[in-house]
């Protein structure tokens, strides 16, 4: 996986060839792993895991029980419609389903493919870990509105952002991310120092390159249960394996 530079727009025309889905479970393995009750596991104080949210140390973003048996961990990337897809199909039943039970933890660290992506998982995060989750659904949403405004960058246009000391907060205005900040409750200025944030656009480049190196995360989505990756990159063929993860 190649890390991402300051200058560098290397995705902005769609690498979908790191970004990949994986059809091969059956509809009929994923049904059976639907109506299978879980044992829930209760939070403390009559309290709901889907609200527990807490930044990790390599810098993604977990919900649920941090001492859940089953840990899942997806890395994703905003510029990715394999992964849009995945947010629309598989996430809420991650989220009520799996880690309401108790069962489950769910981290999500990006992974930079792009500008633009770097863009959106700056200002994903710039509210702090309770709106990372809510803000990233609403940017796979909306992934197909505002990636197209950057796409639609001329060469020229897209060589002078480049050129910027933090091109990412250019590529932010060029999609209208910048709006969708401020639509979201991220004042102009704060969305502004987020996407400045060298210290933490560092923190995306190292941490990306130790994910490779240990998960061998070669596209995205890519996930790990307990620690081991799975072969799965659609909620089809990931759900049989995250049930018969649980005890």
């Amino acid at each position: 996986m190649k890390a991402l530079t300051g200058t560098a727009l290397a995705a902005l025309a769609l690498t979908l060839a790191a970004c990949g889905s994986d059809d091969a479970a059956s509809n009929n393995q994923t049904a059976l792993a639907q109506n299978v009750p879980l044992k829930t596991i209760p939070a403390p104080n009559g309290g709901d895991w889907t609200q527990i949210v807490s930044e990790t140390p390599q810098g993604g973003f977990r919900m649920g029980n941090p001492d859940a048996p089953v840990k899942l961990l997806e890395f994703g990337s905003l510029t990715c419609p394999h992964c849009a897809e995945f947010a629309e199909q598989g996430t809420p039943v991650i989220v009520s389903k799996y880690v309401a039970s108790g069962q489950v933890s769910y981290e999500f660290r990006n992974v930079i493919r792009d500008p633009v992506d770097l863009a959106a998982a700056l200002l994903a995060r710039c509210n702090g870990p309770a709106a990372f989750f809510p803000l990233s659904d609403q940017l796979f949403a909306t992934q197909g509105d505002w990636f197209a405004k950057a796409a639609a960058l001329t060469p020229e246009q897209q060589q002078q952002i480049g050129a910027m000391p933090s091109p990412q907060a250019g590529f932010a205005k060029a999609a209208g991310l910048d709006q969708f900040a401020r639509l979201r409750g991220i004042p102009a200025a704060k969305a502004q120092a987020c996407l400045t944030d060298q210290a933490q656009v560092q923190r995306f480049i190292q941490q990306n390159e130790a994910d490779a190196k240990q998960y061998d995360v070669q596209g995205t989505p890519t996930f790990v249960i307990n620690g081991e990756k799975v072969e799965a990159g659609a909620w089809a063929a990931l759900e049989p394996q995250l049930r018969a993860a649980i005890k």
